[in-house]
């Protein structure tokens, strides 16, 4: 059985060890999440440990994913501070561990960062993710609209340029 949880500043920094791995888990299967492999625990950690600064001051929603009574996976909600963007927010970082993919909890992520967008009058929703990424056939099947693509907008560990794509999403 799969529940989510919003996560609250304490909340978060007691998640934190079980972050950094599904993290690390995430850059090393080929997750494009700002990182490349091998991603460091210690970049990892310094990565939560910002997270966990914006869950404080509530400009972040960390969502937290529990199968089995183990944390699996995690998902933030990024809402806009501008005074012309109050009905919208990103989406951000949807990360399931390797060990318990194909389980729906990406999908469980989803609906939840879309009922806490709701909760928040946040009606327009985007994210962006590298194109062909095993995300995207989540976000479409999630009725999640794509804008478009950016081609070298990301380098990989390698130093070559990938594409990204943009989605949106009207609740």
């Amino acid at each position: 059985m799969t529940t989510i949880a919003l996560l609250s500043h304490a909340q978060a920094l007691a998640a934190a060890a079980g972050l950094v791995e599904i993290l690390i888990d995430s850059v090393d299967n080929g997750a494009s999440v700002g990182f490349h492999r091998p991603l460091a625990p210690e970049e990892a950690t310094a990565y939560w440990q910002g997270v966990c600064a914006d869950v404080e001051k509530g400009q972040v929603l960390l969502l937290a994913a529990y199968a089995d009574g183990q944390l699996a996976g995690t998902a933030q909600l990024q809402p806009s501070p501008k005074a012309n963007g109050r009905n919208r927010a990103e989406v951000a970082k949807v990360l399931v561990h390797s060990a318990f993919r194909r389980r729906g909890i990406g999908r469980a992520l989803m609906d939840a960062l879309e009922a806490e967008a709701r909760r928040l009058g946040r009606t327009t929703l985007v994210l962006d993710t590298r194109l062909g990424d095993a995300g995207e056939p989540l976000y479409q099947k999630c009725g999640w609209t794509k804008v478009g693509v950016i081609p070298a907008y990301v380098i990989d560990e390698h130093g070559q340029p990938d594409a990204t794509v943009i989605y949106y999403k009207l609740l």
